[in-house]
């Protein structure tokens, strides 16, 4: 029987959209929207369209890949990005306007911050996912790809770099609420997560909407 074959992240997209006369193409991705607790992380990626893929061969989806696979992609992203950011959005605004705002929100930084830093950039955006409206530059200035992360190299590195980022956060903010072991379940709804926020309430780190639905605060 033949072995089916694997398809990883590529540069297909990025190139329709480099031949069409665009220099930077942005991939973007964003880690956190479904944990119970901190922030929202996002991140955005730009290649050169001269960018060897060789180099890129072990990047995919930041899920797939384990920790220590993860940090290395980490570092071999942004020593052969053309540049990278990353950006986040805490949970006082999640609270106050809801995960969606705060998705649009944290992505709306990372594109300031390229149009700041490189005027009148000419640019258009590779989002995993879904279209995000109020966004620099507009619906035409944007593709959303669903299941982004496993086809487009541009997606797949934010998202690495944005995981790797809120990661790392959470596991130094979990010495400041030990009760909820945010190192390991990087605050997402666990079962030893739940079970904590029953027996000691909610911290300053908690989305109140998110526990609200699975406990009886």
């Amino acid at each position: 029987m033949a072995m089916k074959k694997i398809i990883k992240p590529n540069f297909e997209e990025e190139k329709k959209i480099w031949d069409s006369g665009v220099e930077f193409v942005i991939g973007l991705d964003e880690v956190g929207r479904g944990a119970f607790a901190g922030p929202i992380v996002a991140a955005g990626v730009v290649f050169n369209s001269k960018t060897r893929t060789e180099k890129l061969c072990d990047i995919n989806d930041s899920k797939l890949l384990k920790p220590n696979l993860r940090k290395k992609c980490a570092e071999v992203i942004k020593e052969n990005a053309l540049f990278w950011t990353v950006e986040k959005v805490g949970v006082s605004y999640i609270n106050k306007h809801g995960i969606g705002k705060a998705n649009s929100a944290v992505f709306r930084k990372i594109l300031n911050k390229f149009l700041f830093q490189f005027n009148d950039l000419n640019h258009f955006v590779l989002i995993d996912g879904f279209h995000k409206k109020y966004l620099p530059g507009g619906l035409k200035k944007q593709k959303a790809i669903i299941k982004g992360d496993r086809k487009s190299l541009s997606i797949a590195s934010a998202s690495i770099i944005a995981k790797v980022y809120r990661d790392n956060l959470m596991r130094e903010i979990s010495s400041a609420y030990p009760d909820y072991n945010f190192g390991q379940n990087k605050g997402y709804g666990t079962k030893f997560h739940r079970k904590a926020v029953e027996e000691f309430g909610i911290s300053k780190l908690h989305r109140i909407s998110f526990v609200s639905k699975f406990s009886n605060l």
